[in-house]
């Protein structure tokens, strides 16, 4: 999250298995509901395929996956997040994405991620908002290393 500078960044809340996770509004292009996906052969199983949206080829990662957390189940609430870091862009499949919401940057508002049963490399944190927790998602993290490669050069 080394781009947040402010007292406070938006961030979009989606939902995967019983949990809420966040990324910054600023890498989100749009949220869309999960369309006709076409496989692609010889991409990590995180990599569900690809999409058409408005004319741009999407690469489309099941973040439950990616984060070690089980598998995309597809139904009625189910949306992609397209975001872009760089001149990476892909979907980033979701169970739903409930809102957008107010992420405070004070000191001791964020906690390291220990215990918890994402994949760590992806997770920036967590932050307490009211009654609620959120998982803050590396979404810089999720899309480099070898998914930018696999994306970049596979898609």
């Amino acid at each position: 999250m080394s781009e947040i500078q402010a007292e406070t960044y938006k961030a979009i809340v989606f939902r995967l298995n019983e949990h809420e996770y966040s990324i910054p509004v600023q890498h989100a292009k749009s949220i869309e509901k999960i369309k006709q996906i076409t496989r692609v052969p010889n991409v990590p199983p995180y990599i569900k395929g690809v999409i058409n949206l408005r004319g741009s080829i999407i690469p489309m990662l099941d973040l439950k996956a990616r984060l070690g957390i089980g598998t995309a189940e597809f139904s009625d609430h189910t949306r992609a997040i397209i975001c872009q870091v760089g001149s990476i862009e892909a979907g980033l499949i979701v169970d739903s994405a409930n809102d957008v919401v107010d992420i405070p940057c004070e000191p001791g508002e964020m906690q390291a991620a220990a215990g918890e049963e994402v994949h760590e490399d992806y997770v920036a944190g967590v932050v307490k908002l009211g009654d609620r927790l959120l998982i803050l998602v590396d979404i810089e993290q999720v899309l480099s290393h070898e998914a930018a490669g696999e994306t970049a050069n596979g898609l």
